[in-house]
């Protein structure tokens, strides 16, 4: 995930190489930034999502949620058709489908899962190449804020003429600059995918066994955890870096029962039929604890990398399963990111 300010600022970057001013350049800015229009209809979703059915809650969470239908290509692809039928200036519809495309691509290459095909695939994936906190990917892009800062300062005749070198919007040589720095950032974001492949296949060579492209998360500019099932009771995650290959491995155990609980393994499994039922699905590797106090089992539900990755919480999801042995009914609890549980309503899963 790129922060919005520069996306943004790559936006600008675009606009500054085709040599746009005024409206049509913050035009530009803008539509780098429109799939995060996701925030506000995923508050519709959350609005709406509880008082339909489930099947009708799954196609709003597609089409509302967040990087969801507006970070698929469809959703370029759309909006750019519209903006050409408006204006009938190619140059400035390729500028606007860069603009928007580019926000897909930098969410795509970093963390966050996206159903970047729907509708005509509804499987959710992610490269997870490049870390979401890259320092090129999410500070280069705000060298146009300090470009347009600068302009500004010198169409205001400020710091005694110190900035009249700096590269400006009209001069050819200083559109070839901007342009530069959206190649650099191209080529920047296209190596890693390339290179983790690289990577992928050598520790699963070693390994002596599959490991998935999408399901290894960047936890440094080069460094990556890995994970597979090892047994039928046990996970094994990996610290990889481009310079080393495997640095660090650890075991984590998928199923532990806390006290007698005999058919423990059915309540795992129905609690995982009863995830795997509803979106979003952030978790790809479960690991469950199990209990039972009062005739009620417990199920808690979250991902065997959580406690492996620092800085970005993005696998702290816990979900809570309680089930009423003598009815047989349930209740289901989610926990993300830390904050508080909440109760997830029934049409979520049924």
């Amino acid at each position: 995930m790129v922060n919005t300010v520069s996306h943004l600022g790559i936006g600008f970057l675009i606009a500054l190489a085709l040599g746009y001013k005024g409206k049509r350049r913050l035009s530009l800015a803008a539509l780098s930034a429109l799939p995060d229009i996701d925030y506000l209809t995923y508050s519709a979703f959350t609005l709406l999502s509880g008082s339909v059915s489930h099947e009708a809650r799954t196609q709003l969470f597609y089409l509302l949620g967040h990087r969801e239908f507006s970070h698929s290509i469809f959703f370029v692809f759309l909006v750019t058709f519209l903006i050409w039928l408006r204006t009938k200036d190619r140059r400035f519809t390729a500028g606007a489908f860069g603009a928007i495309f580019s926000h897909i691509l930098l969410d795509y290459t970093t963390s966050a899962k996206m159903r970047i095909f729907y509708p005509l695939i509804t499987d959710a994936s992610v490269l997870r190449s490049t870390y979401s906190f890259d320092p090129l990917v999410n500070i280069l892009p705000l060298l146009p804020l300090l470009i347009l800062a600068a302009e500004y300062m010198k169409s205001r005749g400020k710091w005694n003429g110190k900035l009249d070198k700096f590269p400006s919007l009209p001069d050819p040589k200083g559109k070839k600059f901007y342009a530069s720095v959206l190649a650099v950032l191209l080529v920047w974001v296209v190596l890693f995918p390339a290179a983790k492949v690289f990577l992928v296949d050598y520790i699963s060579r070693a390994e002596g066994a599959e490991i998935s492209y999408n399901d290894t998360y960047p936890i440094s500019s080069t460094r990556y955890l890995a994970a597979y099932s090892y047994s039928d009771t046990h996970y094994k995650l990996l610290e990889a870096s481009y310079r080393s290959g495997t640095e660090k491995s650890f075991y984590v155990e998928k199923v532990s029962v806390k006290g007698n609980v005999p058919d423990a393994s059915a309540y795992v499994e129905r609690a995982e039929k009863l995830y795997r039922s509803g979106v979003p699905q952030e978790i790809d590797y479960s690991v469950y604890t199990v209990s039972e106090e009062n005739g009620k089992v417990t199920v808690i539900m979250s991902d065997a990398r959580s406690p492996y990755v620092k800085n970005w919480p993005y696998f702290d999801v816990v979900y809570r399963f309680v089930f009423d042995r003598e009815s047989g009914e349930y209740e289901a609890y989610l926990s993300k990111y830390g904050r508080t549980e909440v109760k997830l309503d029934r049409n979520r899963f049924e």
